[in-house]
């Protein structure tokens, strides 16, 4: 994917549905030379194309990695830089599945004496080569598609330890401030991982606001801090400031 591609795929996730057209002229290239990066885009699953239009993939159904790691990718290198000033050296973590846990994996490298607790195959590759880190990754079923041990297996893992940090993500918040996933396994892990950590930390990105997902976990009090990409709206930091939730963004 060149360039011009991935800031087509960010466009398009900001601005919802847009014409082709507008699209070429934004880009300063011809109709057919985007109608070229859309077929590509579509049929990787990254957008969707209909009559002369492009839309964003749909936010309610869970994506592939790859799909969910290049959207707003520098959204989530700057969260994951926010997420590593809340770490220090010596500390265990826990860290659970998602894109955004996996970024902040690339930012801890230069901390010592890291003990990690993961059930993302992301997070393992990214740290195993930071020497003064030790790994410790859930066995069980790999869920192929993600790269994460997923159901009981993973349950059971973080049931086994206790962590200093526990670092997560969601599928989406709602304007009631409820958090969902896309599956029970997800909230079952999730509710392991944050009954087992001293200190809790949600990285959820902007597209993660006002939306729903199929099974609802629970609310925005389960975190100490919430990191993001931009300031959330009013009514979403009325919520977390009576929660006495830190926000950083």
């Amino acid at each position: 994917m060149n360039q011009r591609q991935y800031e087509i795929v960010q466009r398009v996730n900001q601005l919802g549905k847009t014409s082709v057209m507008d699209v070429a002229k934004h880009f300063d290239v011809s109709v057919q030379t985007v109608r070229s990066d859309i077929r590509y885009l579509a049929e990787r699953g990254l957008i969707l194309r209909n009559h002369g239009e492009v839309l964003p993939f749909p936010h309610r159904e869970n994506i592939s990695y790859d799909q969910r790691r290049i959207r707003n990718l520098h959204g989530k290198e700057r969260m994951a830089a926010l997420c590593a000033g809340k770490i220090s050296d010596y500390q265990s973590l826990f860290m659970g599945t998602g894109s955004s846990v996996a970024e902040v994996a690339n930012h801890l490298t230069h901390f010592v004496g890291l003990k990690v607790m993961t059930n993302n195959l992301h997070v393992v590759s990214n740290l195993c080569s930071h020497q003064d880190c030790e790994i410790t990754v859930a066995g069980g079923r790999v869920r192929k598609r993600d790269q994460d041990v997923v159901g009981g297996d993973a349950v059971k893992f973080f049931e086994r330890y206790r962590a200093d940090v526990g670092m997560f993500s969601v599928a989406a918040i709602n304007r009631r401030g409820v958090l969902f996933d896309f599956t029970d396994e997800d909230i079952d892990s999730l509710d392991s991982l944050v009954l087992n950590s001293h200190y809790r930390i949600l990285l959820a990105d902007n597209t993660k606001f006002e939306s729903e997902s199929r099974c609802v976990w629970d609310n925005l009090s389960k975190c100490h801090c919430l990191i993001t990409d931009s300031k959330p709206p009013k009514y979403l930091l009325n919520k977390l400031s009576a929660a006495g939730v830190e926000v950083l963004y």
